[in-house]
């Protein structure tokens, strides 16, 4: 569907409206309201900060449309990121399994320093800091219990419930 927006001494005015409501209310699109072309919100790449939530509406070959501000984290922007990153990283159970691991800057994710192989006919295949390198997990019981994976035991242990919480 095709919007407008009114203009008023060069400048928008209000929000874009469709096409169909300004003929339902006018029975003809008004001198004054110009076509718009709505831009979606961009994603952002790994770097990058939307200056604003919202974006502004700005002519641009003649045409009225959504003009997004994003820019360039600063130096410092970036390295708290790649911080925050890895304290997050640090910061779970059983960390030091993963203490192998390092922040690509590129991508700003914890990548260990073998590629996980392609999985197998199904198998599970976890991360094994004991070993540096990737291994298949045991078969998670099936019971009526709760169970968690201990990567230093390298196997399920059960998730003992409080019965008596205080």
């Amino acid at each position: 569907m095709r919007l407008y927006i009114e203009i008023e001494n060069d400048q928008p005015k209000n929000h874009p409206a469709f096409e169909d409501n300004l003929m339902h209310a006018f029975n003809q699109i008004p001198p004054n309201w110009e076509f718009f072309v709505r831009v979606e919100r961009p994603t952002l790449g790994v770097y990058q900060i939307m200056d604003t939530q919202e974006p502004t509406y700005q002519k641009i070959d003649g045409v009225w449309t959504d003009v997004w501000a994003v820019r360039e984290m600063t130096v410092e922007e970036k390295t708290a990121k790649q911080q925050e990153v890895r304290d997050l990283f640090n910061a779970r159970e059983q960390a030091s399994n993963w203490s192998a691991w390092a922040l690509d800057e590129a991508t700003c994710l914890m990548v260990p320093p073998i590629p996980r192989p392609d999985p197998i006919d199904g198998l599970d295949v976890r991360w094994c800091g004991a070993e540096n390198n990737w291994k298949e997990v045991p078969a998670r019981p099936v019971d009526e219990y709760q169970y968690k994976f201990d990567f230093f035991a390298w196997n399920w242990v059960k998730v003992e419930v409080d019965s008596n919480p205080t």
